[in-house]
């Protein structure tokens, strides 16, 4: 089976499977990982590498350490470049698999006006949200 294939099957299982948090729980907060996943998509759109690495886990920052413009790369070549090159980011739905781990919906419009649905999932690591993988896919809607 492909990593990507992997990943999709991975993703799946975890929304299907997955309690949804409650917004009213005060031990949610999904303004810190939302500022994670946000930081690293400007990061993206300014080209800035070494930030947009910055926010991903620590596995990925293993990884790419001292090559962070390869670490983007990597990420358009597996057919991530919708995020890098977006123009905006809406959240919607979250699921909290467990306190250290969250999987977030997020809409993101492209250059060309189409809508992609990306859900991340990220996890704490020494106590800040990282950001551990996406899965994106391509929507039949069109932005404005």
């Amino acid at each position: 089976m492909t990593r990507l294939s992997w990943l999709s099957v991975m993703f799946s299982a975890v929304l299907l499977f997955a309690a949804p948090a409650r917004a009213d729980d005060p031990a949610v907060s999904p303004t810190e990982w939302q500022a994670v996943i946000a930081g690293q998509i400007q990061a993206f759109r300014m080209h800035d590498a070494v930030a947009a690495l910055s926010f991903a886990g620590a596995e990925f920052q293993k990884t790419y350490t001292g090559h962070p413009e390869a670490f983007v790369a990597a990420i358009v070549a597996s057919g991530y470049g919708p995020i890098v090159e977006s123009r905006s980011q809406t959240f919607g739905e979250f699921r909290l698999i467990d306190p250290g781990q969250v999987v977030q919906e997020v809409k993101i419009t492209g250059t060309n006006q189409v809508i992609y649905e990306a859900f991340y999932i990220l996890g704490k690591e020494t106590g800040a949200w990282r950001v551990h993988g996406v899965q994106l896919a391509k929507t039949q809607g069109l932005g404005v």
